[in-house]
C-alpha cells in the first residue's frame, strides 16, 4: 500500500517543491492550504482550509485518513505580521495539525521548525556554546516567529509523550532556495542569490545558512522511510553541506558577529555554521545540491 501523505502549506514556497517531489516519487499527495496554487500539479488532491479551525481540520484529516502528515503551513517570515498574530497563528496551526493527525490515525508526523529559533541576531547579544550549531545547543528565540517554531517542536514532543503509536519528527530547514531562484528569481527577502553572495551582509542575518527545496524534499522522504530509527520527538537541522558565502565563515563571522570570532575559527573552507551530522548519522540523508553547482550566473 502506498503512503497517503497530507502536506499542509502545499501552496507555499517550500510546499510547492515538496508536493511536486512527493508526487513524482509515487506518493498519494493531499495538499491542504488556505489557497490552491495557480498551477496545480497533476495527480495531487488540493483542499482549501483554515488550519486554525481545529474542528474542521480534524474532520478533513479524519475523512482523508492519511498514513503520514507533513506540517509546513505557517506565517513564514519573521516580522511579516504583528508579533501576537505570528505567535498565535503558527502555534495554533502546529497544535491543530498535530492533534488532527493523531485523531485521523496517521502513524508518522513531521513538523517544520526553523533555525531562527536558535537566537542569532538577538539585540541583547547571542553567544552559543559552539559553532557549528547542532541539535544539542539550546534554542534562545528572541522574536515571535522563532518562539512559535520552538513551540511547534514542543507540540510534537508533547504528543510523543501522549502516544507511542505515532512517530514525530521536527526539522529545521535552513533558508530555503526554490529551484527558480537559482536562475535569478528573487528569494524570500527580495534579493537574488547572486546579490546575496556578492554582498555577504545580506546572508549574514541568517548566519549564511541555506538549503535547496529539493534537498528538503529528499530529507522528508528519507525521514518517512527511516522514521523507525528515530527517537520519538527528535529534531534535525536540514541544510546545505556548505555556507552561502564566497569566503570562509572563519573570515566572515568575525566581521559580522565579532563576539563569535573565537567560535568561528574552525569554520574554514566552505564549512557551514549549522551541523547536519545528525541527519546523516541517524537517517542516512545528505544534501545533493550546492550554490556552487546550481547557481546560474
Amino acid at each position: 500500500m502506498s503512503e497517503r501523505i497530507i502536506i499542509t502549506g502545499g501552496s507555499g514556497r517550500l510546499g510547492r517543491s515538496v508536493v511536486e517531489g512527493f508526487a513524482r516519487a509515487g506518493f498519494e499527495v493531499i495538499s491542504v492550504d488556505r489557497s490552491t496554487p495557480e498551477n496545480p500539479i497533476e495527480g495531487v488532491d488540493y483542499h482549501s482550509l483554515d488550519l486554525l479551525d481545529a474542528a474542521a481540520t480534524e474532520q478533513l484529516f479524519t475523512t482523508i485518513a492519511p498514513t503520514a502528515v507533513i506540517s509546513l503551513a505557517a506565517i513564514a517570515v519573521p516580522f511579516s505580521a504583528p508579533e501576537d498574530v505570528i505567535l498565535r497563528t503558527n502555534a495554533g496551526i502546529a497544535h491543530n495539525v498535530t492533534a488532527a493527525s493523531v485523531a485521523s490515525g496517521a502513524k508518522k508526523v513531521i513538523i517544520a521548525s526553523s533555525p531562527s529559533i536558535m537566537g542569532y541576531g538577538s539585540p541583547a547579544g547571542w553567544v552559543p556554546p559552539r559553532l557549528p550549531l547542532d541539535e544539542d545547543v539550546t534554542p534562545k528565540p528572541w522574536h515571535a516567529y522563532g518562539l512559535s517554531k520552538y513551540v511547534a517542536e514542543q507540540v510534537a514532543a508533547m504528543f510523543a509523550q501522549q502516544t507511542s503509536d505515532v512517530k514525530f519528527i521536527s526539522f529545521r530547514p535552513c533558508y530555503v532556495i526554490a529551484p527558480e531562484e537559482w536562475e535569478g528569481a528573487p528569494t524570500q527577502q527580495g534579493h537574488t542569490l547572486k546579490e546575496r553572495l556578492d554582498d555577504p551582509a545580506l546572508s549574514a542575518v541568517a548566519m549564511f545558512n541555506y538549503v535547496d527545496a529539493r534537498d528538503v524534499t529528499d530529507f522528508l522522504i528519507t525521514a518517512l522511510k527511516n522514521i523507525d530509527r528515530v527517537e520519538n520527538g527528535a529534531v534535525f537541522f536540514v541544510g546545505a553541506a556548505d555556507a552561502l558565502a564566497r569566503q570562509p565563515l572563519s573570515e566572515l563571522i568575525p566581521e559580522y558577529y565579532p563576539e563569535l570570532a573565537h567560535l568561528a575559527e574552525g569554520l574554514t573552507g566552505d564549512a557551514p555554521a549549522f551541523s547536519i551530522q545528525k541527519a546523516k548519522e541517524v537517517l542516512g540523508w545528505e544534501p545533493k545540491r550546492s550554490w556552487r553547482t546550481e547557481l546560474v550566473e
